[in-house]
């Protein structure tokens, strides 16, 4: 004869292990899941994937049944907005993935940083599929190449802010050297102001004299038209002499 209470207990060992792991399992799940929708979302609000909801969801105007219509190529524009937001916010979680992962395995970082980067990774891939199925109601087929379009028009965007940085810092930069060119004249016309308050120009004057006053000699030294002319005087004065004589 079976023995069911000494086997009653084992079982009921077992029944108690797994219904304790049981509502352990539930009410981690049910603590994860509300401590990560507590947390803080990685990205901002996505204005763009507003705006296009707001366009294509338009209320009626007061005293009408039917909301305004808006024209296909106002949504297809405010949508491939939406899908340039959206390449834009995939470059930056592949490009942090796996850093943000290295600093997780060492332990720099705590696990709620890590919680939002994956929470952030799946709305990213919910908002694509969103994009796609959007613009294949837009039109056909046109979910295949929206994000080479829009990865295209982030490259442009990008390129024309770094234009504009550069022309900003070069004209920041002349403005600089404007400054600085004008220093150095005020500075160099300063210094020549005191260089004749000094006196520098009577000494180039008194050198001037002394040059004139060297020639001078040199001309009387040399024989010049005074030293000839006296030379011929007293020639004249002899011979008159003589003939007197």
């Amino acid at each position: 004869m079976v023995d069911w209470l000494s086997l009653s207990v084992p079982f009921a060992y077992l029944g108690i292990l797994v219904g304790s792991l049981a509502t352990f399992s539930s009410l981690y799940r049910k603590r994860k899941a509300a401590r990560s929708s507590s947390l803080e979302p990685w990205f901002p609000t996505h204005l763009q994937r507003d705006i296009y909801l707001s366009l294509l969801h338009l209320d009626p105007e007061p005293g009408k049944d039917k909301p305004p219509t808006v024209p296909d190529g106002v949504l297809k524009a405010a949508l491939l907005q939406r899908a340039t937001e959206d390449i834009k916010r995939i470059l930056e979680v592949r490009s942090a993935k796996q850093a943000l992962s290295n600093l997780v395995q060492r332990g720099s970082v705590g696990d709620d940083l890590w919680q939002r980067f994956l929470r952030a990774e799946k709305e990213i891939e919910a908002e694509l599929r969103d994009v796609v199925e959007e613009a294949n109601a837009l039109q056909a087929n046109w979910g295949q190449t929206i994000f080479q379009s829009a990865n295209e028009m982030h490259h442009n965007a990008t390129l024309r802010a770094k234009l504009s940085e550069i022309q900003a810092k070069g004209k920041r930069d002349r403005e600089w050297w404007d400054q600085e060119k004008a220093a150095i004249q005020s500075s160099f016309m300063k210094e020549l102001g005191e260089d004749e308050k000094d006196g520098v120009k009577p000494a180039s004057a008194s050198g001037t004299d002394r040059i004139a006053s060297d020639e001078d000699a040199v001309l009387v030294e040399g024989g010049g038209p005074a030293a000839s002319g006296a030379s011929t005087g007293s020639k004249g004065a002899g011979k008159k002499r003589k003939a007197k004589k």
